[in-house]
């Protein structure tokens, strides 16, 4: 008897065994982080990366959040699986019917007459340092402290990436060096490649300092080049005047053209054939984690339920809008049908949603110094916005705690803000409310962000009616209501409201704590005092102007009435100054006849008349003409 209730209780601890290692797995595999797509690791082994990650950050308090994070997932994937059960046992046909419309809708909007092409830099920040210290060619190297940015591709082979804590990534590569940033470097080699891209489509779009989506359609019609010519002609040619490698993809939109891009990384070009069948091929065997927009939590749920490839979305089709909910399953089926945007414009001309700063820290826990964080941080979100040329009616507060747990709380403020003072003062009692639902909150980051955004820029008047700007004695053109722009190195930010590095000392051979090492974040903070801009990665320039050959500046003749600039044309001229001269003579007879002298008003008293009853006192027309009104000829 003995013996048979023993069977049992084994068979459960081998159940809870099996249990707890699957969390393990799944856990080890979520640590990765969300570049594990990035080129150069298809050959790494990922186990042993994340056996080392995991080793190392066990017992932090970001492993405690991310275990948490973990199996928060796994409960709400339980729940979606035992949906799944249900669903199969109902009768579908309705959603069939629902989801093959659908794909007969997007069919309808799919676009193959573009070229769309997203260029995107190799290891960007490493090859600028590259430039300047070429005996790093061979040696493994990463740009940032604690968490990296980038590194070379000889590192990549030992598994360090982009968004990886130092200490994480020396454990991977002991001889791995770490080399400061330097942005200033990095914004004006950006520049110098973003004028080449200009040649070949001025509206190109920028997607940050070192990637860009281009449409070349115009371009390959006119120069009678096919797409793949034109682009490795511009790869070329980037590479001739910057000594910087780009990879390129080149397919009928853009979310298919980023795919491409990291196909041949380092160094090359992928082309996909503008046709349908070409396209749906390509969309059949590909890992639902290679499309931009489906990160680590989607991907593990979506193989939860048996899709893999975005070729097993179809197969289940009718189940997705009710496991995943309206917008997801929308995004599912253009993603096994290969369809994306074609519209490629500037990334300035995008409609703002909002603008926002946060900086990471070591934890605080003094309200007083939360104040001042507070403080600091509405500062830098007035900087923002005055550069953004904006307001915002909303007013979001983000927090994050020593536990790495992510907390916001927002306000609708009484009119729209922007001075530092406003926010720091809407902001204020969200931060109070958030000390008494959690006494003794400490914290290792803060952000604030407004949304619902208004913008301040004032209108070009003299534009709206046509004219040309005012010059000044120097030559130099003024326009009412519009600001110029700063130097070339002049940077707007866009919606990504981060930081990019958490700092440490760049002494070889300190082993960090993983709690300070920015393992949370993939957003740290740099900070410097002699620069009042802070850098991401992510800013928006404005497009460099394709080149023309230089013209003669244009000659304007200046009206000697009006002082308006004028075509230099002798008839346009004598005509433009025939109506300025009737113009002032008109109001110089006007004026003549208001101006009255004493001696006149003295003698000629104007008594007033009362009104009988039987006169109209409105709309009463008078035969008698006005001695003061005088008619005016001209000839």
């Amino acid at each position: 008897m003995a013996e048979t209730s023993a069977i049992p209780e084994a068979e459960a601890d081998v159940t809870q065994a099996n249990v707890s290692k699957q969390e393990h797995d799944t856990l080890k595999y979520h640590l990765l982080g969300p570049s594990l797509t990035k080129a150069g690791q298809d050959s790494v082994d990922q186990s042993k990366v994340s056996e080392i990650i995991y080793n190392a950050s066990k017992g932090s308090k970001y492993f405690n959040r991310e275990e948490v994070k973990d199996k928060i997932l796994t409960q709400k994937i339980q729940r979606i699986l035992e949906k799944k059960r249900r669903l199969e046992k109902l009768d579908l046909t309705r959603e069939l019917r629902a989801a093959d419309q659908l794909v007969a809708q997007l069919e309808l909007t799919r676009d193959l007459t573009q070229h769309i092409v997203h260029v995107d830099c190799d290891a960007f920040y490493a090859a600028v340092e590259q430039l300047d210290r070429p005996e790093l060619k061979d040696v493994p190297f990463a740009v940032g402290g604690g968490v990296l940015t980038t590194c070379n591709y000889v590192a990549r082979k030992y598994g360090c990436r982009s968004g990886m804590a130092g200490f994480v990534a020396k454990k991977l590569c002991p001889d791995l060096l770490l080399l400061p940033l330097n942005f200033d470097k990095y914004t004006s080699k950006a520049q110098e490649i973003r004028a080449v891209l200009a040649q070949y489509d001025p509206r190109f779009e920028s997607a940050s300092i070192d990637e860009a989506y281009l449409n070349i359609t115009e371009y390959c019609l006119e120069h009678g080049v096919a797409p793949e010519d034109a682009v490795q002609q511009m790869r070329d040619e980037v590479h001739d005047k910057t000594k910087i490698t780009v990879s390129a993809g080149i397919a009928a939109n853009a979310k298919l053209a980023k795919i491409c891009s990291n196909m041949n990384k380092p160094n090359g070009q992928y082309i996909l054939p503008t046709d349908r069948i070409s396209i749906m091929n390509f969309m059949r065997d590909l890992p639902t984690r290679k499309v931009n927009g489906i990160g680590r939590v989607l991907e593990r749920e979506l193989q939860e339920i048996g899709i893999k490839t975005c070729g097993d979305i179809y197969p289940h089709r009718q189940l997705l809008r009710q496991l995943f909910g309206k917008k997801t399953y929308e995004f599912l089926i253009m993603c096994h049908l290969g369809l994306g945007r074609t519209e490629i414009q500037p990334a300035e001309e995008y409609e703002r949603k909002s603008v926002g700063t946060e900086s990471t820290f070591g934890d605080m826990s003094d309200p007083a110094q939360f104040r001042e964080k507070l403080r600091w941080t509405a500062e830098e979100l007035e900087k923002d916005m005055q550069r953004a040329e904006c307001k915002g009616r909303t007013l979001v507060l983000k927090v994050k705690l020593h536990t790495y747990e992510v907390l916001t709380r927002q306000a609708v403020t009484p009119r729209a803000i922007c001075a530092a003072e406003d926010l720091y003062n809407y902001a204020l009692p969200i931060l109070a409310k958030l000390e008494q639902e959690i006494p003794g909150m400490r914290l290792r980051l803060m952000g604030l962000r407004c949304t619902h955004i208004i913008s301040t820029k004032k209108p070009d008047a003299r534009a709206f009616f046509g004219l040309k700007p005012l010059r000044t004695g120097s030559g130099k053109d003024i326009s009412d209501g519009t600001s110029n722009l700063k130097a070339s190195g002049a940077i707007e930010e866009d919606d990504v409201p981060q930081k990019l590095l958490e700092h440490t000392p760049y002494e070889g051979g300190d082993q960090l704590d993983p709690d300070d090492a920015g393992m949370a974040g993939y957003q740290a903070i740099e900070e410097e005092d002699d620069d009042d801009y802070r850098h991401h990665g992510k800013e928006i320039l404005p497009n460099p102007k394709r080149g023309t050959p230089t013209r003669e500046p244009e000659e304007w003749w200046d009206c000697p009435i009006c002082s308006r600039p004028q075509p230099t044309d002798e008839r346009l001229f004598n005509d433009h100054i025939d109506l300025c001269l009737s113009r002032q003579t008109i109001r110089d007879a006007v004026q003549r006849d208001n101006v009255r002298s004493p001696a006149s008003i003295a003698d000629a008293p104007a008594p007033k008349r009362l009104k009988s009853g039987g006169e109209k006192r409105r709309g009463r027309t008078s035969n008698s003409a006005d001695p003061r009104q005088k008619k005016l000829f001209f000839g």
